[in-house]
């Protein structure tokens, strides 16, 4: 029997890890490299432990599992070992007139001991990507798996334990009980994956100790649809995006199309076409379609679904087995806007489509609407590109496809407003659990006499040219000019 994580238990974890830390243990080059690759050897040697986790908690296919979970995992924790020197490297800063003879420079300094807590729906990839960045940056860590994924969170506290270093990086397996004990500590970072609603717990908790936090949430992003498309590529990436991305729970997932009146039965019909031939003629028996998580969510989205005026909505699927934890591809248009589905964000296989009498007005409605964590444009018109990435506010914006953008290091990925705060991937994880401390080094030549008591009105006028860096004017001073 498992032994019970009480609150001693918590105190002493972290009393552990802060000694680790101020040590120095987890600060040099050498332990940060050693444990990443400790880490590729995980995903390089466990694929297929990996794979079967998943496929137990989500019926995700090995496709899906491989690519979207371990590969992306391996890219960054390569792109990590390779970038880790320059990341750590002081970055140099100029200086002024003020403070000549000096010489600045920005240290990007470990925040201490951090802890993650991970959402359900990739249990690796958004448990292991935060480590990666927590790691880099010279931090001890706690890693805190969703319990609502338990046999990915039972393998991921097995390789954690069995390759990291345990004086420096814990997991800790369990559910509200468990995470409340450890919200009570004060951790130098908090990076929490998930839902609004329990984003708010984890800021309330952090703001007793003055925690920073990375909220990773998430919202209802849109996908506009213009007609200037070419349509069927068009349809074969929201497909992909949304159910093809464990079954439409994904935070990125799109969460209703907009388009217009006269373009909508085009549309329709082209993702029927185009579903039948992902998924067959009876999706609920493909096999390259993730299950519902459990019963609690297969409930919430049959009420979502069965909500009165909502049900009669439905122009493709709809099926729903509750023993299976199934639900079909279902496409709904012209939902009411102030029902279930359009108030909250769906994380499942359903995809609403809003008609507008013409295309300008997506802009209104987004912004009508709490800022989403990616939005989505499908569209050959150029103009429309533009304004579209300039005065839509989401997380991220992708022009013609669908939640790429989470795959490239080079952009930061978070969300804004209600969708997130904070952001990581590639060198943001690094900064993400950094702090970026100011230092200056003076000399002791050149000792001005202005700075000090007593004051003049030469002195006045000589520092505020030396402070505005204003040559001309220090020179006239100097020469008695001014």
């Amino acid at each position: 029997m498992a032994k019970v994580f009480e609150a001693a238990d918590a105190s002493n974890l972290m009393t552990e890890l802060r000694m680790s830390f101020d040590a120095g243990v987890t600060r040099g080059y050498e332990w940060r490299v050693s444990q990443l690759k400790k880490l590729l050897v995980i995903c390089d040697n466990h694929e297929p432990e990996i794979v079967s986790a998943l496929h137990d908690d989500l019926g995700k296919p090995e496709l899906e599992s491989s690519v979207y979970e371990v590969a992306l995992l391996r890219n960054s924790i390569k792109l990590a070992l390779k970038q880790l020197k320059n990341w750590m490297a002081p970055d140099k800063a100029k200086t002024s007139l003020t403070t000549f003879p000096a010489s600045a420079e920005i240290v990007s300094e470990p925040l201490g001991v951090v802890l993650v807590i991970s959402a359900w729906n990739y249990p690796f990839l958004l448990s292991i990507d935060p480590v990666i960045g927590a790691i880099s940056a010279g931090n001890a860590v706690v890693l805190k798996p969703s319990e609502l994924a338990p046999a990915s969170s039972s393998l991921l506290a097995k390789l954690l334990e069995q390759y990291l270093d345990p004086s420096a990086v814990r997991v800790i397996e369990g559910a509200v009980t468990e995470t409340t004990l450890l919200l009570e500590q004060k951790w130098d970072k908090i990076f929490y994956t998930g839902s609004s609603k329990i984003g708010r717990i984890i800021m309330m908790a952090a703001a007793k100790h003055l925690i920073p936090v990375v909220l990773e949430l998430g919202g209802k992003s849109p996908v506009v649809i213009d007609s200037d498309t070419n349509l069927k590529i068009t349809v074969k990436r929201i497909i992909a995006g949304k159910w093809g991305c464990n079954n439409g729970q994904a935070c990125i997932s799109p969460d209703y199309i907009l388009t217009t009146k006269e373009y909508a039965p085009k549309v329709i019909d082209a993702m029927k076409q185009e579903l039948e031939a992902f998924y067959g003629k009876n999706p609920m028996e493909s096999k390259d379609m993730s299950r519902i998580v459990n019963s609690n969510h297969f409930d919430r989205l049959s009420k979502i679904l069965e909500e009165k005026e909502v049900s009669d909505k439905i122009v493709y699927g709809g099926q729903k087995n509750r023993d299976n934890l199934k639900i079909a591809p279902t496409i709904l248009l012209d939902v009411p806007l102030d029902s279930l589905i359009m108030s909250e964000e769906i994380f499942g296989p359903l995809l609403p489509i809003l008609t507008l009498n013409n295309l300008e007005e997506c802009f209104d409605v987004i912004r009508s609407r709490p800022k989403p964590l990616a939005a989505y444009l499908f569209t050959q018109n150029q103009k429309l590109k533009e304004r579209f990435a300039m005065t839509v506010s989401a997380g991220g914006i992708v022009v013609n496809d669908i939640a790429v953008h989470l795959s490239l290091p080079t952009l930061p990925f978070g969300g804004v407003g209600e969708s997130g705060m904070g952001s990581y991937h590639g060198k943001f994880s690094f900064d993400a659990f950094s702090h970026k401390k100011a230092v200056l080094y003076k000399s002791f030549i050149g000792d001005a006499a202005i700075r000090y008591p007593p004051y003049s009105r030469g002195k006045l006028r000589l520092l505020k040219a030396l402070v505005n860096s204003n040559l001309v004017e220090v020179f006239k001073v100097l020469l008695g000019l001014s």
